[in-house]
């Protein structure tokens, strides 16, 4: 028997692995009828950082009044669902338990069936609005807490074949905007910064000709922070914006030069790029013309700005693959702060 037995394809999605309160009722899996997100930034921002505690807290005073405006915006109930979709990892453990209870509860008082959603699963589903996803396909999935090439042979299927070794890249940004001043998250300053100034102090391309996918951004991050702390010892005046664009010219050639060669290495119809730092323009900029110059037979998506970050319509984007696999949970699913797909040659 399949999953959706009712006439209507509906899933109510929740997502609240880290900063983001999210709620969005999904239908057929590319149709976005709701999609509340409740931000935090402004609360985490006089930390330069997401605290765990003050994150749950404000996921606890939220959960409710979302899975309120999500469905009165979606305009159905209860009823007219087909199950339920909740982010189970990875993420902060606070975080991820608060969303859990709150599809649990909702599952269980409405009768409904419980999807358990990897949060990373979500980013590249996220992509599925914009245009149907083919097989097999390349993931470059970049944020603040990941960087990973996933190989997906098929749908639902996933496969790492390189990550960072240390800094994702979108931790790398938020610390060297705090060395600059910036206010938190940096990402989209630094971006808009690095557009003015040129790549004068050419920090390092850490594993760029190794003979792998994986990344390294510590080394970037070191090189960058030596750079400005030896400048305000010496009392040397430095450029902002040439710092921001030398800064994100060495994070742009490494992922753009190691997801190219792993799409040479693994033919795929499509690269998908998903993630906080997807809406990086100068990122986007650059891996459209080089899979457009190198791979003209791939198509290269990125979801709409809105979709880059934390929100739950990409969770039940997912959840629509899973439940057809009849990947389903009860009352005793659990946070999962650690998991990760697989990784090739493990």
């Amino acid at each position: 028997m399949t999953f959706f037995y009712k006439e209507r394809k509906l899933i109510l999605a929740i997502e609240s692995s880290c900063d983001e309160t999210s709620v969005a009722v999904i239908e057929n899996g590319d149709q976005i009828l709701s999609n509340i997100v409740a931000s935090q930034v402004k609360s985490h921002r006089r930390f330069g950082g997401v605290v765990p505690e003050v994150a749950s807290r404000h996921h606890v005073e939220e959960i409710t009044l979302c899975i309120e405006d999500a469905l009165m915006e979606a305009e159905v109930g209860p009823a007219d669902l087909s199950g339920v979709a909740v982010t189970y990892g990875p993420g902060l453990v606070g975080a991820l338990l608060i969303g859990i209870s709150a599809a649990k509860a909702f599952a269980w008082a409405h009768d409904l069936p419980l999807i358990p959603v990897n949060h990373m699963s979500g980013h590249i589903y996220a992509a599925h609005f914009v245009e149907p996803l083919q097989f097999p396909l390349m993931a470059l999935l970049v944020s603040g807490g990941h960087t990973e090439l996933v190989y997906m042979k098929e749908t639902g299927s996933f496969e790492i074949i390189g990550e960072t070794r240390d800094d994702a890249a979108g931790e790398a940004y938020d610390k060297v905007g705090r060395v600059l001043g910036l206010s938190y998250p940096s990402g989209k300053e630094i971006d808009t910064l690095a557009h003015l100034g040129q790549d004068t102090y050419h920090f390092p391309r850490a594993m760029m000709k190794e003979d792998n996918y994986d990344f390294s951004f510590s080394g970037l991050k070191s090189s960058f922070i030596n750079t400005v702390h030896n400048a305000q010892q010496r009392e040397e005046a430095l450029s902002i914006e040439n710092l921001a664009a030398s800064f994100q010219a060495s994070v742009i050639d490494v992922l753009v030069d190691k997801t190219i060669r792993a799409c040479k290495e693994y033919p795929v119809k499509q690269l998908v790029m998903a993630g906080g730092v997807a809406a990086n323009q100068g990122l986007r900029e650059r891996l459209s013309q080089e899979i457009a110059d190198q791979l003209p037979e791939t198509t290269f998506i990125v979801p709409p700005l809105r979709l880059c970050g934390d929100n739950a319509a990409m969770i039940g984007a997912a959840a629509f693959v899973e439940a057809e696999k009849g990947h389903l949970a009860d009352a005793h699913l659990n946070a999962e702060p650690s998991l990760s797909f697989k990784t090739i040659g493990q």
